[in-house]
């Protein structure tokens, strides 16, 4: 199992799915660097894949080295086993990073493309720093409090949430504060989902904080046994992201232009916490392994009614 928002890429739709990969016709003049961040979104980031699809054809080759930069900063965790190792391939990123904004990119397929993005976009090179440093930051995927998860949760998701904004050409307060809790949600869904992937490899994925409250054990997560306390757990969690949707959307109103493509995640965090509600709150249920069937379809939805 991947760990970039990893499940099956699974559809009842497939109709829709066809129908969302061909909004925007690509032409046979797409570089090479750009094909490698579609495929690579496609397949370890399927529902990211789908959202920038319905971005605007301008913003869509900017997003996908976005999401795709993301994926090879994330899978560095569970692809080397001696963390000084993670630490060379996440400098690699941050030298990276500098050399991009000198115009010297090094001869990658993602960082050529999202070079191309920074010059296109003026991408603001604090947020894409931010995501490797945050990633540097939690190579034992423990967090001791919930501050220190939505600290996690707004360095990664929501910096990826904001680039995409300037994709857009939105750079607002409003659109910015939106995708702040949109990226808060986005952590902390991704972490239940990814719960069977964390037990085996005995990491707690909820906050201590939260854990201590309900009296709940680690051993308990990390045996896969359901308690009530556990139970309970993961329901607070959960509860968490729902309220930060919430502040999201009543945003909504006051976020311009087409800002609110940016946010169509927020739509997948509602799909799989209705998911979880469904589950009775256990995380280890097989529905959490997969992808709603009807996501393609929701998804398609809030693009035709231009909302999140």
């Amino acid at each position: 199992m991947k760990l970039v928002n990893g499940v099956q890429c699974y559809s009842r739709f497939p109709q829709f799915v066809c129908f969302l990969r061909q909004w925007n016709t690509r032409t046979s003049s797409t570089s090479s660097n750009n094909s490698y961040c579609i495929q690579s979104v496609r397949k370890h980031d399927y529902d990211h894949y789908l959202c920038c699809l319905l971005l605007p054809k301008s913003s869509q080759a900017s997003a996908f080295s976005i999401r795709a930069f993301n994926i090879e900063i994330a899978q560095i965790q569970n692809q080397v086993s001696e963390q000084s190792i993670g630490k060379m391939r996440l400098q690699f990123w941050k030298d990276a990073l500098n050399n991009i904004y000198k115009g010297a990119p090094p001869l990658h397929p993602v960082a050529l493309a999202l070079a191309e993005a920074v010059g296109k976009h003026k991408l603001t090179k604090k947020w894409l720093t931010r995501v490797v440093e945050a990633r540097d930051s939690t190579q034992t995927r423990l967090f001791r409090s919930t501050e220190e998860l939505e600290t996690y949760a707004e360095h990664t998701f929501s910096s990826l949430l904001y680039l995409t904004l300037e994709t857009l050409g939105v750079r607002d307060v409003n659109s910015d504060h939106a995708a702040s809790h949109v990226g808060k949600a986005e952590g902390i869904v991704t972490l239940l989902r990814a719960s069977n992937f964390y037990r085996a490899s005995r990491h707690v994925p909820i906050p201590m904080d939260i854990m201590i409250r309900h009296g709940a054990s680690q051993e308990d997560f990390i045996r896969g046994q359901l308690s009530q306390p556990l139970q309970d757990s993961v329901y607070d969690f959960a509860s968490l992201a729902h309220t930060h949707l919430n502040k999201a959307h009543s945003l909504r109103n006051s976020i311009p232009s087409d800002g609110w493509r940016a946010l169509l995640p927020a739509v997948v965090c509602e799909s799989l916490l209705k998911r979880i509600q469904q589950a009775d709150f256990d995380p280890f249920s097989p529905q959490l392994m997969t992808r709603p069937p009807l996501l393609p379809l929701q998804l398609l939805w809030k693009r035709l009614s231009r909302t999140f």
